[in-house]
């Protein structure tokens, strides 16, 4: 009986210096969980402006068999564009840009008695462009409305000469297609080629008449940076 009434005093007394124990251990630290890691998707929706430079490489055309003399006759561009892009989903872009490109020199052509010649100052176009984008890159194709700055003039003799042409060759269409990178918050670069083509046209009045008919077109090649101006913040992944 006595052995009973010992262990059972023994238990009690363990049960009672439990707790203070367990205090004595202190409390269970608390450790906080790092953050995930949140990885930037590249937003490219949003306004842009930008400028570029690049030359521009007539084609050669003919005037009844003679040669204009413009194929390899490279100038010198340099110009503007602003634009409008939204980024649909995680990889497709769509957008509409305006881009204007000064230019240096001049096309024609030399004929028996007379030459003409384009002094082509400018080239205009408001298009609209489709991409694909992976992160930073966004690789495109783009058309649309297409204009030349021509100043033409026909010399007989050194002498200026009156003439008609038939055609608008002011007013055409563009296509291309290019590269753009985006290297640092808000900045981008890119790369493209751009061909314009205003159509054919001849000589209905002057010296010139009987030549045929002539077009005028350009190869373009440009390089340039745009700031964009992003409607939001970009997107993060979460976790």
């Amino acid at each position: 009986m006595k052995k009973i009434l010992f262990a059972t005093v023994a238990l009690l007394a363990l049960g009672a210096a439990a707790p203070a124990i367990g205090a004595d251990l202190g409390a269970r630290p608390y450790y906080n969980k790092a953050p995930a890691y949140a990885a930037p998707i590249y937003n490219w929706t949003g306004f842009y402006i930008g400028a570029h430079l690049g030359g521009a490489f007539s084609s050669d055309n003919n005037f009844s068999g003679l040669s204009t003399g413009n194929n390899g006759n490279g100038r010198f561009l340099g110009g503007l564009q602003a634009g409008m892009d939204w980024q649909v989903n995680p990889n497709f872009v769509v957008g509409a840009e305006a881009q204007y490109s000064w230019l240096s020199g001049s096309v024609g052509a030399v004929f028996p008695g007379g030459t003409y010649t384009n002094d082509q100052r400018g080239l205009g176009s408001i298009t609209g462009r489709v991409g694909y984008t992976w992160g930073p890159g966004l690789v495109y194709v783009k058309g649309g409305y297409a204009y030349s700055d021509n100043n033409e003039k026909v010399t007989v003799g050194g002498v200026p000469a009156a003439f008609i042409i038939s055609g608008d060759h002011r007013n055409g269409y563009t296509v291309g297609a290019g590269l753009e990178y985006m290297f640092a918050p808000n900045w981008s670069a890119k790369a493209e080629y751009q061909y314009y083509n205003f159509g054919d046209a001849r000589f209905t009045a002057g010296p010139l008449v009987g030549t045929g008919n002539f077009t005028t077109d350009d190869h373009t090649f440009k390089a340039g940076v745009n700031y964009r101006f992003n409607w939001a913040s970009p997107v993060v992944a979460r976790y």
